[in-house]
Formats: structure tokens, C-alpha cells, sequence
């Protein structure tokens, strides 16, 4: 079961259209596997609505409802002939059939999530029992990328220097704050300190605004590529 999830601020942000597109991704593609979040956003929107709507209506009674003769104009349409020209044509557009998206990572292969469908990866880095696809969404200093981790395979020890997004896509991983499975939405800052390991294996999506600072032992001569993970 789902137990990690975006705050309620990310999910305002996410509904008034205020995220960067590697967050708003990741919290669409978590919203699709959470019924929790689904519901959350679906108030946060129509709350959004209603509140442009009495705008728009105050907009209308202070400009339009005091001018007669913006009233008689409005008053002479006919609505129900501009109904029936709208809806007169028999001509149905057939919506295109969404054709699955699949990466691959060894042997194993996933299905990409609606939201990723239409992005652009580039090359697959390995390097030991993790590999990485960066996705390209030209976001700056901000890297979003697919990150897979085989059975046995695990993340050094690190912190963070910018925040750090891990939404798991499949599989699970662990670390010193406890286990995490498909859907999970983990958001950890420079305060963190963690090392994910997975026994299973595992695919994330993962956003970094900055490189991961090992922390740990001879594994701090890895932090030259601590941006070469996230």
C-alpha cells in the first residue's frame, strides 16, 4: 500500500499549473496509482474553478450587467439555434489510439506512464548494478531521469545538496527510514541521509536539482560523479 505521498502544498502548486514539468510528471504519474491524490486534486481543481468562475462573474456584473445595451444584444441571441448549429454535424473525430511506450533495462521491460509517454530519454548509463536514462526535458540545473536498480543493487550512502524526488514506478527498495513500494512519492532535502537498497530490484523516477554528496567511507571518492546517478 501506498504511504508516501506529494504535501498538500505540491499538490496546490500542481493544480494552479506552477510546477516544473519534471514535478508536475511526477505528481501526475503518482495521482495515477493513488486514489488518495486523485481525489485531492480533483478538489483543489474544482475549488480553482469556482473561484475563477466568480471572477469572471464579477468581471461580468461590473462591465457588461450595467450597459442596456450589452443586455439587449445578449438578450436577441438565440441560444438554442447556436446549440443546434454546434451540434448539427454528424462528422465524429476518432480520438488516435495511444500506443503503449516501453523502456528497457537488461533483461527487464516497463511500460512507460502516461505522462512519460511522449518524452524524449537519452542514452542508458551504467554503471554497476544501477542504470540511469535521463529524460529530457531541458530544465536546467534540475535532472529528471528513469533510474533502475537490479537485485542486490543499492544507492551509496548519501545527502543531498538541492531536494531530491524518488517515485517508485515498480519494484521496491529500503533504506534506513523504512521500505517503499510502487507509487511511493519520496521527496527528501539536504537534511536527508539515506542509502536505498533493493533485493528485488526496482525502476524510479527520479528529479535532483543538484548532485548527491556521498557520505560514507571509501565511498566518498564517488562525489566527482555524484551527478551522474540522479
Amino acid at each position: 500500500m501506498i504511504k508516501h505521498h506529494p504535501t498538500f502544498e505540491l499538490l496546490k502548486a500542481f493544480v494552479d499549473g506552477e510546477l516544473p514539468a519534471s514535478l508536475a510528471a511526477g505528481v501526475a504519474i503518482h495521482a495515477d496509482m493513488c486514489q488518495q491524490c486523485q481525489q485531492q486534486i480533483a478538489l483543489l481543481t474544482e475549488q480553482v474553478a469556482e473561484a475563477n468562475f466568480e471572477f469572471e462573474q464579477t468581471y461580468l456584473d461590473r462591465f457588461i450587467v450595467d450597459d442596456e445595451q450589452d443586455i439587449a444584444q445578449v438578450a436577441s441571441i438565440d441560444f438554442d439555434d447556436m446549440i443546434a448549429d454546434i451540434t448539427a454535424s454528424s462528422d465524429i473525430e476518432e480520438l488516435a489510439v495511444l500506443e503503449e511506450k516501453t523502456i528497457a533495462f537488461n533483461n527487464s521491460t516497463y511500460t512507460l506512464p502516461r505522462a512519460l509517454q511522449h518524452m524524449n530519454f537519452g542514452k542508458t548509463a551504467h554503471i554497476g548494478k544501477l542504470a540511469r536514462a535521463r529524460i529530457q526535458l531541458d530544465e536546467d540545473e534540475i535532472h529528471t531521469s528513469l533510474l533502475h536498480i537490479e537485485p542486490g543493487g543499492g544507492v551509496p550512502q548519501h545527502t543531498h545538496k538541492g531536494f531530491e524526488l524518488t517515485l517508485l514506478l515498480d519494484g521496491s527498495f529500503e533504506d534506513e527510514k523504512g521500505s517503499y513500494v510502487k507509487g511511493d512519492f519520496i521527496m527528501l532535502g539536504g537534511e536527508d541521509t539515506h542509502q536505498p537498497i533493493s533485493a528485488k530490484g526496482c525502476l524510479c523516477y527520479t528529479v535532483a536539482n543538484d548532485a548527491l554528496h556521498f557520505t560514507q567511507g571509501i565511498n566518498k571518492l564517488l562525489n566527482p560523479i555524484g551527478s551522474f546517478i540522479y
